[in-house]
């Protein structure tokens, strides 16, 4: 059974590119037309770590190994319209091979300089740049209004402009 609110997300890493995920196959996504990692809803009796280890192989078929995974950081998100989230982010090296077809979306790999070029959630701008700036963990709180605008950031405590 999905656990409503609690997911993950990991950012596979190559060749100073991550493996990006543009959400356009699913019907009725909060993320329809967003680029984000590959991820998803915890299930019954699953830790963070292996939750997204099972939709990283559902997603792209690859295996990857849990000494591999690097758990970075946690993110809630809040929204005026009610929606709660709490997130694990994870990244973790990719093996050589090329992903599997996603039946979420296109997955594509994307120059790290690149990524802010694309549609992404404001909120993730940050998460994503936490994760290219700094190797220790953190608590980020990102908090939208009703149109989906990012109205507040709160990362290990401290409110950020």
């Amino acid at each position: 059974m999905r656990r409503e609110g609690i997911t993950t997300l990991c950012y596979l890493e190559r060749d100073d590119k991550y493996l990006m995920l543009h959400r356009i196959s699913k019907k009725n996504d909060i993320n329809a037309g967003k680029w984000i990692g590959v991820g998803g809803h915890l299930e019954d009796n699953e830790s963070p770590e292996e939750c997204i280890k099972r939709e990283i192989f559902e997603e792209t078929g690859y295996d990857i190994p849990m000494e591999i995974l690097k758990f970075r950081g946690l993110v809630t998100f809040v929204s005026a319209k009610g929606d709660y989230e709490l997130m694990s982010l994870f990244t973790a090296k990719a093996p050589d091979s090329e992903p599997l077809e996603c039946s979420e979306g296109k997955l594509e790999w994307i120059s790290k300089k690149d990524l802010f070029d694309l549609n992404l959630w404001e909120g993730d701008k940050i998460f994503l740049k936490l994760l290219q700036e700094r190797e220790e963990f953190f608590s980020l709180k990102l908090s939208y209004d009703k149109d989906d605008e990012l109205v507040e950031a709160i990362l290990n405590g401290r409110k950020l402009n």
